[in-house]
């Protein structure tokens, strides 16, 4: 099983959405773009928060290796 890391390379803010894309296979704008509506349903501020709990809870992705 995969870990849920916040992504280094396919990254607009965090990376978040892009740890996620990773572990589910999904491409990560799909993701954003869910996000989106999500938080235009629910309001921004509970969408914010926990964004910003997942940066905080996250951990960031290794190192690419080149």
């Amino acid at each position: 099983m995969k870990r849920l890391y916040r992504s280094r390379e396919d990254r607009w803010l965090a990376g978040i959405c892009g740890g996620m894309g990773e572990v589910y296979n999904i491409d990560p704008a799909l993701i954003r773009v869910g996000l989106v509506f999500l938080g235009l349903a629910t309001g921004i501020v509970p969408l914010l928060v926990a964004y910003i709990v997942g940066v905080i809870i996250i951990p960031q992705g290794p190192l690419p290796r080149e």
